[in-house]
């Protein structure tokens, strides 16, 4: 009787536990490059590296293919995704130069107390991380830079907008542009350094990462109710973050 039951598949709270637990590590794989872009993955191989079934691992890799990060191929199963062309990289920018500056104006007059609470806690959160190396504080700002972009969306009111924002994965892309450009720092030295240093100057320069200083300001726009400087304030934050991250796309997509 014991066995007839361990044998059983896992139902309810536990298979949530073990589907959410397979897909947290496959994303992490693929986002610090222990899987490679393009690389094959074998849904076997996964099963038994993370001591799992293939049932967890299949669908682990459909959610990771809504999210952009694997694609399946006909008669050859999934892949890791490619990093982001040049193109790609443009486009996306050009699409959240569109919607993010329209939330934030939106937020600045539809935003709740809580909303504005929310973007408060989220603000001092990051304050909070350490300085102490962008290799290891680089994925937390990634996580805040994810959260109050959603934040804002979420504040604008439109389900629409916060749903397209998440659908655009933009934050998981960057990850994994930064961490490709570690190769590009062990194979080019000077062009690495160069565009290490872009990410650093962003993400860690001074005593307050510029990113950070510009949520701060497009906060403020919006917690004090000015939708025209909560606009503006977005459509420039975008527009230097695109104007840092096209040199580490350009550099990568150089080495293909």
């Amino acid at each position: 009787m014991t066995r007839d039951i361990a044998r059983r598949p896992l139902a309810g709270p536990q298979r949530l536990v073990l589907a959410d637990g397979t897909y947290d590590s496959i994303r992490a794989m693929i986002l610090d490059h222990e899987i490679s872009p393009g690389e094959h993955l074998g849904i076997d191989e996964l099963a038994r590296s993370l001591s799992v079934s293939q049932t967890p691992v299949r669908e682990a890799l459909a959610r990771l293919e809504a999210d952009g990060l694997v694609t399946k191929i006909p008669l050859r199963g999934y892949e890791a995704t490619d990093l982001l062309s040049v193109q790609q990289f443009d486009d996306l920018f050009q699409f959240r130069s569109l919607i993010e500056p329209w939330a934030a104006t939106e937020a600045s007059r539809r935003s709740t107390r809580r909303q504005v609470e929310a973007l408060d806690a989220e603000l001092a959160r990051a304050e909070s991380i350490s300085l102490a190396g962008l290799a290891s504080t680089y994925p937390e700002f990634v996580e805040h830079d994810t959260r109050f972009h959603a934040l804002v969306a979420r504040a604008s009111g439109s389900h629409y907008v916060e749903e397209a924002f998440i659908r655009t994965h933009c934050h998981m892309h960057l990850f994994r542009v930064y961490k490709a450009t570690l190769n590009i720092e062990a194979n080019a030295p000077s062009e690495g350094k160069f565009v290490q240093n872009m990410f650093e100057e962003y993400y860690q320069g001074g005593k307050r990462p510029l990113a950070l200083s510009e949520h701060v300001e497009i906060a403020a726009a919006i917690a004090g109710g000015n939708g025209a400087a909560a606009g503006e304030l977005m459509l420039s934050h975008i527009e230097s973050s695109r104007m840092r991250f096209i040199p580490a796309v350009e550099a990568l997509n150089a080495q293909v």
